[in-house]
């Protein structure tokens, strides 16, 4: 797509809006934070079909084998049979919704899984097909809007319910994808990470939004390619909450955290996001909830 020079933006898929130009934005009871934690369940392929495009050094493992990969999609798989299981504990500990990201390999292969998170509560977001095959612009617009459905047609039959959010694999998109999403039904997306609010996207007809992650405090970006010690992480975590609480007072801020089971899972990494957690929890004004409650909200606040 040749660069568009506009005001501000130089892309058509949002509008430039500076934080301190907006109007407030009040939390239900008037919290300053509303918290929202995605655990990310994504297959990584043995051998992924022909075309298909992975991000080059995907974390995993220590560094990239020969086929198979045992050590790689053995310390994925991790998050499958182990990770996800004490993270959803800690969450509930904390009362804290949990937002999953799944991918379609995942929902047609791991029924156990699906059943379990949406007999805890958790909201189901898409998450492509598999982290073997990213979203890129090589992809045809016929082609991706086939990926798109049927990422939305595998969590349609495994939940009962079609999928409201969206994470892209990689956070991948293609020039088309926000509008194709929007098409598709999806009423959110999380691959945007250039703010601490919602904010409308301007793709298609049906109303269509970011929910914002702090990429950041990503945990495959801080700790795995980063290598930011658990200590430093979970300081991280805290003080990043505490701006945002800070500002938030005088209008709401958004901590959307993304965590992959596999890594923070793990048992000498997950006290410390347990202890943040409990911090942001035990600070006050916080609002713990879904993606889609968030982006409800939103919507309702600002029309």
């Amino acid at each position: 797509m040749p660069a568009q020079r506009t005001f501000g933006m130089d892309h058509p898929h949002h509008e430039w809006s500076p934080i301190i130009t907006r109007p407030v934005l009040r939390w239900p009871n008037d919290a300053r934070v509303a918290l929202c934690v995605i655990l990310v369940l994504e297959h990584m392929e043995w051998e992924p079909p022909a075309g298909a495009f992975q991000v080059a050094g995907l974390a995993g493992g220590s560094a990239p084998r020969a086929f198979p990969d045992y050590a790689r999609l053995s310390h994925r798989e991790y998050g499958h049979r182990v990770g996800i299981f004490r993270l959803l504990d800690i969450l509930e500990n904390h009362s804290i919704p949990a937002t999953i990201a799944m991918d379609a390999i995942t929902a047609e292969n791991y029924p156990y899984l699906v059943r379990h998170c949406l007999d805890r509560g958790c909201e189901i977001i898409g998450h492509g097909v598999s982290v073997s095959r990213m979203i890129t612009n090589n992809m045809a617009e016929t082609e991706e809007r086939d990926y798109i459905q049927s990422s939305i047609d595998a969590l349609s039959r495994a939940t009962g319910s079609a999928p409201q959010g969206w994470l892209g694999p990689e956070y991948g998109e293609s020039e088309r994808t926000p509008r194709l999403l929007a098409d598709a039904g999806i009423r959110y997306v999380c691959d945007w990470a250039n703010d601490e609010q919602p904010f409308p996207m301007t793709a298609g007809d049906n109303p269509f939004f970011a929910l914002p992650l702090l990429y950041e405090l990503d945990d495959v970006a801080s700790v795995a390619q980063r290598k930011v010690t658990v200590v430093d992480y979970q300081r991280r975590l805290t003080e990043s909450f505490d701006v945002l609480h800070e500002d938030g007072a005088a209008n709401g801020r958004l901590m959307a955290l993304n965590w992959h089971p596999w890594l923070v899972g793990q048992p000498f990494r997950v006290g410390a996001v347990d202890e943040a957690l409990g911090y942001m929890m035990g600070k006050g004004s916080v609002w713990a909830a879904t993606g889609s409650e968030i982006i409800e909200w939103y919507q309702s606040q600002t029309g």
